[in-house]
Parts: structure tokens; sequence; C-alpha cells
């Protein structure tokens, strides 16, 4: 069962959303110019976006941490390659921050001059499928897949959002050298998010102090950010279904295990093991689990 193309089209060997972008337009970021002050946010669907764009907005939006400032956060951290709130990007004042799931290799050139600061987020791809699952449940912009069974195997061959997380992760990870780059993983911030957000600070340069780093880490909490209406997407009508479910909808590691069946994980372990096996990443399939 191959995906709509209403749904996804691909260009230059990556699958994007139709509806927010076109060919033109990704071709044009190859031009895009950035600054040295710009920090882009890059991740495959359902690894923890809206959490970083969120840590981002408190970090640098003193207004966001005390509440006084009603801005969404998909205002402060907006799309690069879907610009659907059709901003002036050349306009924004620094430090611009953005939000990508591009590919290494479709990313603007300039961001290659490696002043500009690239956080990575990555999540254990039996998670993320999940997650896209349940996630195409109630969301215009993803088809409705009946059966994870057929969602997995379009995970597994790339044919979904963003195509191949394999794909999107190494070439991210082997071209590191040409960006100013830091990775983390899902599983880290939700085994120690203080110790994420102090990591995220030292390579952003951003002094917080200590009570402004609790606020951070407070707000920027599951829980406390399902309930936000700036960090949750659920009045994006082009994006959810009215009343059904919400944006934000578990943010748990090992939800995996509820769905997957035992052949559905072997399947998925070797087809991980054998795209995987020369990366030195350490997933975390459990919160059980050491890191």
């Amino acid at each position: 069962m191959e995906p709509s193309e209403e749904f996804i089209f691909k260009h230059k060997g990556f699958y994007f959303q139709p509806d927010l972008t076109n060919s033109e337009y990704i071709d044009s970021l190859e031009h895009f110019v950035v600054r040295d002050s710009d920090v882009f946010v890059v991740t495959f669907p359902k690894s923890g976006t809206v959490w970083m764009q969120n840590i981002l907005s408190l970090i640098y939006y003193e207004g966001h941490r005390d509440g006084t400032a009603k801005t969404e956060t998909i205002d402060r951290v907006p799309w690069l390659e879907y610009n659907f709130n059709k901003m002036d990007y050349d306009s924004r004042p620094s430090p611009r921050l953005f939000s990508s799931h591009l590919p290494y290799y479709l990313a603007p050139r300039d961001l290659r001059n490696k002043e500009a600061k690239v956080i990575y987020v990555a999540r254990n791809p039996k998670d993320v499928a999940v997650s896209y699952f349940h996630f195409s449940k109630h969301a215009f912009i993803f088809e409705k897949v009946p059966d994870f069974n057929i969602l997995m195997e379009r995970f597994l061959s790339g044919k979904v959002l963003a195509s191949s997380w394999f794909d999107h992760v190494r070439g991210w990870y082997t071209h590191r050298a040409d960006y100013n780059i830091l990775f983390l993983t899902y599983e880290e911030m939700k085994k120690d998010l203080r110790s994420a957000v102090l990591k995220i600070c030292d390579f952003l340069e951003k002094q917080l102090t200590e009570k402004e780093l609790d606020v951070v880490v407070e707000k920027a909490i599951f829980d406390n950010m399902k309930s936000d209406p700036r960090s949750n997407y659920e009045d994006k009508t082009c994006i959810l279904e009215k009343g059904r479910d919400h944006f934000l909808r578990r943010g748990t590691v090992g939800d995996w295990k509820n769905i997957m069946t035992v052949a559905q994980n072997e399947k998925f372990n070797k087809v991980f093991n054998e795209k995987m096996k020369d990366l030195p990443f350490k997933f975390i399939w459990d919160l059980n689990e050491e890191i």
C-alpha cells in the first residue's frame, strides 16, 4: 500500500507536505541567507520538535518564561520549509529561531559556515513510528493509516513524511563536521531535562540564572507544555481536526511496546541493526534502561 500523493510529494529524494510548501520554494532555500546568530532545530517528524521549540522560546524570551507574552511557539520558532504563516523571514530581528525537518543535503548552503547553530534532536525510531501512527488518525496533514503494520512497512522503507528516519539521522550525523551542531536525544531529555537544558544553554552561550533555569525546566515538562495553548499547536485548524485528541499525546519513552507485536519488533530490530550498525548512537527503548 503506497502513500497517497494527496498527503506527501517527493522532491529531490525527500517527502514533503504538498499543501504547505512546493518544489520552487524548497529549491530557493539553498540560497537562504543565514545569519551567524540564527538557531535551527532539526528533527525527523514526531521526534520532539515542539518540545525543543518550546524550550528555545523559554530560553530566549523572558515574556514566554514569565507568562506575559501570548505569542505562540510556532511563531517564535517558525518552520523554514513550511512557512504557513507567510512570515517575512528576512525582516525578523536576530536572533532568529527556526525549525526544520530538512535532510542535510537540502539545508541552506550558508548553514555550513559553522557560525549559525543547529540543534538536532533524535528519538528512538520505534516510538517515532508509533507516534506517527497515532498522529495520523487526527491530523489533516497526515494520511490516515488504519493498520499499524502498513505504517511500519512504510516507515521502514522511507515512504512517509521526511522519508527515511535512518537516512535523516545518518545524514546529519555523518556530516556533523560541516555544521556547528549539537546532537541530543529525546530520551536523554526525558531522563534528565535539567541537564539537557543546561547543555542547550551552554551550546547557545545563553547564561540563565538558577531561578530562570528552574522556570524553563518546569514549563518545559511535558504535561505543563501540553496545557499551554502557546505551545501545543491545538488551534492550528490546518493541522488538526477539531475535537480529535491532542497534538501532544503522551510524550513517553517505550510506547512502542503497547502496539508492536513480537514479529513486528523483530523485523524492526533487523532493519535498525542493518542500517545503524556503524553509527555510535545508543538509543533508549524504555526509560527503565540506563543511558
